[in-house]
C-alpha cells in the first residue's frame, strides 16, 4: 500500500534533493522514500549534539597547532626515540620536556583540576580516563609507551596547576589522585 505525502522544501532542501537526482539517476520519491527511511535507522546519531565535539576538533585542526595522527605512527615515533639500551633518547626528552613546560603555562589558566586536564587528553586520544573515587583517576593507556610519554606530560604540563599529583603505575594504567595544599 502506499501512502501520498506532501512536503514543503525550502531552497536548501530543494537544492539537495535537485542534486541528488542528478548524482543517483533515481526519482525524487524513491530518493525521499530512502532518506526517511535512512534517518530513521541512524536517528540517535542523527540527533546527537555532537557539535561541542566536532566544534573542538574544528578548532584544534584549523588553528594549525595540531594535527591528526595515526596511533600507530605515534608508536613508530615514540620506539624510534629509544637508544641502543632502550632508554628514551635525552634530546628527544630534552625537547618533549620544552613542549610539556610551555603547555604547563597554557593549562595553569585553563584547566582547574586533573580531570579537566585528564577529559582533554582523553578527547585528543591520546588515553582512556575514568574518575574511580573523588579525584583519582583511572587512566589507561594503549600501549606501555605512550604511558611513560604521556605520563611524563602530565606530570610536567601540571606544574603551575593548584594541585600535585600522586601516581601508582601499572604496566599500562595507572591511578592519579589530585592532591590539593591541605589534603594532606
Amino acid at each position: 500500500m502506499t501512502n501520498r505525502i506532501t512536503v514543503s522544501l525550502d531552497d536548501d532542501a530543494r537544492t539537495a534533493l535537485d542534486g541528488l537526482v542528478k548524482r543517483a539517476d533515481k526519482p525524487r520519491s524513491e530518493l525521499v522514500r530512502q532518506a526517511l527511511t535512512f534517518y530513521a535507522a541512524n536517528y540517535d546519531a542523527a540527533t546527537a549534539d555532537a557539535e561541542p565535539n566536532l566544534e573542538a576538533y574544528h578548532q584544534m585542526l584549523s588553528s594549525g597547532e595540531h594535527v591528526l595522527l595515526d596511533v600507530d605512527f605515534l608508536h613508530c615515533f615514540l620506539n624510534y626515540v629509544e637508544d641502543e639500551s632502550g632508554d628514551p633518547d635525552p634530546a628527544f626528552l630534552k625537547l618533549a620536556d620544552k613542549v610539556s613546560e610551555y603547555h604547563a603555562r597554557e593549562y595553569e589558566h585553563r584547566f582547574a583540576s586533573l580531570g579537566e586536564l585528564l577529559d582533554w587528553l582523553s578527547f585528543c586520544g591520546f588515553l582512556t580516563v575514568r574518575e574511580t573515587e573523588g579525584d583519582t583517576y583511572h587512566v589507561v593507556f594503549p600501549t606501555e609507551s605512550v604511558k611513560w610519554f604521556m605520563m611524563r606530560f602530565v606530570e610536567l604540563s601540571t606544574a603551575r596547576l593548584p594541585f600535585e599529583l600522586e601516581v601508582e603505575e601499572g604496566v599500562s594504567k595507572v591511578l592519579v589522585t589530585e592532591v590539593r595544599p591541605g589534603d594532606r
